[in-house]
């Protein structure tokens, strides 16, 4: 699907961008691989590594929607991956948040259009389902410009998705570095938000390959959850550093003590499949599909009223030796 075609990641230094790449320039031949993106020494990084021929590297911030426009001449498929991420952050700077994680995303889905780009799927978070912070609220926002994008297509070939899925394992800012650097200073306990907090458990690489998936499956105007194992933190600790207390701390602001990726009140609209879900839209576009058997030929049946896909209530858990053997891999 990817031999001798054009792909640009936006936000294409980060760690899914680097990850991304090493898939895709292992497993297929592409013509032109472009990372976009406004640092220009974590570009310069980037290119001592990937420095392939196809490699581009586009210096450019989603905001600029004339050279988003530029950068996507010639394209046929788009990763969004740029955004704000930090919670605190995009509290203390709501209209900064608002103008990358929103307006970013009109520029690319204009972008898009404009070239007749093939599909483009988009990043989202776990935090874009009932959002209780500024973050989740632009994410949530975005999703709904990438969905309702498919009913502008008009002629077109463009078709634009979502990807949803929580916390990575390992990446930055995220727990198991946060306490891995605690232990390695001699921490003697490790503190825990609550007792009964949850999160989702993904590695990069999972969720590189789901993506790649994903632009097989699409129709266009879905939300694409995988399946994942779930983790108590207070389990994650104990796993990392058995011998080590815990001291609850409480949840910060912003923070949820479960991680939701299918909300109850999207549960008439979503699809269970093997190994994933789809949320599909609330609107109808100017094509006609059945959501409920995608590009790949995979099934999916409508799941019960009120359902909820979330850390806490999800029906697979890692034990501490599956946990360790992730992080490790992770490691690798």
């Amino acid at each position: 699907m990817f031999n001798g075609k054009n792909i640009l990641i936006t936000g294409g230094t980060g760690s899914f961008g680097k990850k991304y790449v090493r898939h895709i320039l292992r497993d297929y031949t592409p013509n032109k691989v472009i990372i976009f993106s406004r640092d220009e020494l974590k570009q310069f990084e980037m290119q001592q590594t990937f420095n392939a021929p196809c490699m581009r590297y586009f210096i450019g911030d989603v905001r600029d929607g004339e050279r988003m426009r530029e950068a996507m001449d010639g394209v046929d498929f788009v990763i969004h991956a740029a955004a704000l991420k930090q919670v605190p952050a995009a509290e203390y700077n709501p209209f900064e948040a608002i103008k990358t994680n929103i307006n970013g995303a009109q520029n690319v889905i204009k972008a898009a259009l404009a070239n007749n780009v093939e599909k483009v799927i988009a990043l989202s978070t776990d935090k874009a389902a009932n959002p209780v912070n500024l973050y989740g609220a632009t994410k949530l926002a975005s999703d709904k410009l990438f969905v309702a994008a498919n009913n502008m297509v008009g002629s077109r070939r463009t078709r634009f998705a979502a990807v949803r899925y929580g916390n990575v394992v390992g990446s930055r800012g995220s727990v198991v570095p946060f306490f891995r650097r605690l232990i390695d200073q001699g921490a003697t306990e490790l503190p825990i938000t609550h007792a009964d907090m949850t999160r989702f458990m993904i590695t990069l690489d999972q969720g590189v390959q789901f993506v790649l998936t994903n632009f097989r499956r699409m129709h266009g105007g879905e939300i694409f959850v995988p399946k994942i194992p779930s983790m108590k933190v207070t389990e994650l600790a104990s796993a990392m550093a058995p011998g080590l207390s815990q001291e609850i701390v409480g949840i910060r602001p912003g923070e949820k003590l479960h991680e939701v990726m299918c909300p109850a009140d999207d549960s008439h609209l979503t699809l269970e499949f093997s190994d994933h879900f789809v949320i599909k839209p609330t609107i109808t576009f100017g094509f006609k599909c059945d959501f409920s058997v995608n590009g790949l030929g995979e099934i999916g049946v409508p799941v019960g009223q009120d359902f909820v896909y979330d850390s806490g209530s999800n029906t697979e858990w890692l034990s501490h030796e599956a946990f360790l053997d992730m992080v490790a891999g992770v490691d690798a």
